[in-house]
């Protein structure tokens, strides 16, 4: 069963200043079935907030912790956990 999540993700590296937001967001709407958010943090890492499908949730991590994205990757910390429902598409805030 491919249940409903919602993936709450901090990417930490250079991933401010090289596109990683609007990457991002390209990326979950390429997979599909995702609302939610990509955004600068002050601390310079990016929080990423994806709410569908489980098995897209998994995939959009696994290239958020990939060498395919912008700038340069660290680490990426997640927790998971039940949608809200308030976004209607995937946005750079």
């Amino acid at each position: 069963m491919n249940e409903e999540v919602r993936l709450t993700a901090w990417v930490r590296g250079r991933v401010q200043g090289v596109g990683f937001r609007w990457f991002t967001r390209a990326n979950a709407l390429e997979i599909g079935g995702l609302t939610g958010f990509a955004l600068n943090l002050e601390d310079g890492r990016v929080q990423v907030v994806a709410e569908g499908p489980r098995e897209n949730c998994h995939r959009l991590l696994d290239w958020l912790r990939s060498a395919d994205t912008p700038g340069r990757v660290d680490g990426v910390t997640e927790i998971w956990g039940t949608p809200r429902g308030s976004y209607t598409g995937f946005a750079m805030r």
